[in-house]
Parts: structure tokens; sequence; C-alpha cells
């Protein structure tokens, strides 16, 4: 069942709809780690824009998220090889 929420990020209030209780948490959970980001960044950033600091906040967690993409996609591919070399040890060892 869809729930209205509201998030407070860089100091402005979104409104948004979360389709169970587990994506209300992830919400939640991403507007805070936002918001550490943001205070960490405007602390190493003087001077620079809200709109700069969260640009550079989303370029970094971009950068996270597609390097833990990658490592998934290796890991997934390594796990194929394992179940074929398994499959192939026990064909030829089955008998």
């Amino acid at each position: 069942m869809d729930q209205k929420i509201s998030v407070k990020i860089a100091g402005r209030m979104f409104n948004l709809t979360a389709s169970s209780p587990e994506a209300e948490q992830l919400y939640r959970l991403a507007a805070d780690t936002i918001n550490k980001r943001f205070a960490a960044y405007t602390r190493t950033h003087p001077g620079k824009n809200v709109s700069d600091l969260l640009s550079m906040i989303a370029l970094n967690e971009t950068v996270l998220r597609l390097g833990l993409q990658k490592d998934i996609n290796q890991i997934q591919e390594a796990e194929k090889q394992l179940a074929r070399d398994l499959e192939n040890y026990l064909k030829d060892n089955g008998k």
C-alpha cells in the first residue's frame, strides 16, 4: 500500500510515495546518508553552493554504485564458471 512520506535533504523537504514500509525505510536511510555527506562536503568545500555539493554527492554515489555493480557482475560470472566446472567434474568423475 502506497504511503506518502516527507524527507528533508539539504534543508529542503521532498514529498514522496513509498510503496512499502521497506521502501519508506530505504528513502529515509538514503536521505540520512545524503545529509551526512552534504554536511561533510559543506565542511570540506566551503563556498560551494548547494547544487554543486549535491552534484558532487550524486557523482560519488553513482561511481560507488557502478563499482559495486561491476563487482556483482564479476562474482556472478565466477559463480557460473564454478557451476560449469562442478558439472564437468561430476560428469567426468561420477561414472
